[in-house]
């Protein structure tokens, strides 16, 4: 059972999902605070969450310009998307916290942590975008894939041929598909055209609570491999993880394994 909430931020609020016992305070330890990809929504986490005990903190959103949030007008860079999700935790996530971040969402997530705020605890970062880009993530690259939510074909095709290792179910499809839309055009370009060739090695440097990474084994957006040479070096300390017979969307590929990958995590915190 989930409530909500509306946090103030710059242009209006955004509504906040949170689930489990006491908002988060501590009785069942850190609240889980999800951030999703380019492309998802708050939405895009249910199997996840689904997967998890009873009564386990979660906080989740839509990033600003998609799904509910879609309204909330710009600046979309990865700088506001962190803002906005520093104002989620300040607002929503009263006792300590863990940030879960997936491909896009774990970048933001990245800059959110090196700014050491109150309460965090740990990173989970799931299929996360790394924090150098690889030299694959040319200018063409990025012009294309700026149009791979263009419409409903582009979007199936996306998360058919690129996004996943074998057929989503077909409500899982649905929601992916539906999320994928359900953005504007500023907020759609904003990522493929800047936030994903964008270097932030000297912020995430500051991090300094244990991290873990997910990776799925046939990711073909963030494959192992890149994540090994662009991601651990900045992250001396984390611990990388793949994920068997998955692709880039690991909360719809493999919610379970995601699930079972966060509970390790938190009892390792402990």
């Amino acid at each position: 059972m989930e409530n909500t909430m509306r946090v103030a931020v710059p242009g209006g609020s955004l509504e906040v999902r949170i689930g489990g016992r006491d908002r988060g305070r501590g009785r069942t330890g850190p609240a889980l605070v999800f951030v999703h990809y380019w492309g998802g929504s708050a939405s895009t986490w249910d199997d996840v969450i689904g997967h998890l005990p009873p009564g386990r903190p979660t906080v989740r959103f839509d990033q600003r310009g998609w799904g509910a949030s879609r309204e909330l007008p710009g600046p979309y860079h990865l700088d506001a998307l962190a803002d906005d999700l520093a104002r989620v935790v300040d607002a929503a996530v009263p006792g300590p916290f863990v940030l879960v971040g997936h491909s896009m969402g774990g970048k933001v997530s990245q800059l959110v942590a090196a700014r050491r705020p109150a309460g965090l605890r740990g990173v989970v970062l799931v299929a996360p975008a790394p924090p150098e880009p690889p030299a694959t993530v040319t200018e063409e690259y990025r012009r294309g894939l700026s149009h791979a939510y263009d419409s409903p074909a582009s979007v199936r095709h996306a998360l058919g041929h690129v996004l996943t290792a074998a057929p989503l179910p077909g409500t899982v499809l649905a929601t992916a598909v539906r999320a994928s839309l359900a953005a504007g055009a500023e907020a759609r370009r904003e990522w493929p055209l800047h936030g994903i060739a964008r270097d932030i090695t000297g912020a995430v440097r500051d991090i300094a609570v244990p991290v873990t990474v997910l990776a799925g084994a046939h990711d073909l957006v963030e494959p192992p491999d890149v994540l090994r040479a662009h991601l651990l070096p900045h992250l001396p300390h984390a611990t990388l993880t793949t994920v068997p017979a998955a692709g880039h969307l690991l909360p719809l590929e493999a919610p379970g394994a995601v699930a079972t990958a966060l509970g390790d995590f938190l009892a390792r915190l402990r």
